[in-house]
């Protein structure tokens, strides 16, 4: 999977799942169905969330995006439905050209140990996927724990 279709397939998830939590919201309060719509979609969709910026960063760093857009990026999680023309602009100025970057190159950046960590994760795509699966299992638990925003239901 090249960067650009991990991207698309992520942000275009957050996306469905931030309509899957409207969608619950309404449920509850509009209809008086109860918690369980929100719980469940709130969850699907707080792993998403996760996984966007996950993923988000992870590109950037591959396709060499400045920590200004990583950021930018990783902020449209936070706006329903964002991700999706972001992504398309991303395209647009063909930020989601080109294929991982798993050698080092004469670039500067290179160098750099995060840009050696970056390649050799995306080096080992099962392993990252491993990785960054219990990392985001542990922040979506940690957060969990801490309990919804807002404090309540």
């Amino acid at each position: 999977m090249s960067p650009s279709s991990l991207y698309k397939t992520v942000a275009r998830a957050e996306a469905v799942t931030w309509a899957l939590l409207i969608i619950a919201m309404i449920l509850k309060y509009g209809f008086k169905v109860g918690d369980w719509p929100v719980s469940i979609a709130g969850f699907v969709h707080g792993f998403v969330f996760l996984s966007y910026i996950a993923t988000a960063v992870l590109v950037g760093m591959n396709q060499r995006w400045r920590k200004r857009l990583i950021l930018g990026a990783a902020g449209t999680a936070f706006v329903p439905f964002l991700t999706i023309p972001f992504d398309k602009w991303l395209e647009r100025k063909s930020k989601l050209e080109g294929d991982w970057r798993t050698d080092a190159t004469d670039h500067p950046g290179d160098k750099s140990w995060l840009d050696t960590l970056m390649r050799w994760l995306v080096a080992r795509p099962v392993l990252t996927f491993i990785i960054f699966f219990v990392v985001i299992v542990g922040v979506f638990s940690s957060m969990l724990v801490m309990g919804p925003p807002g404090g309540g239901s």
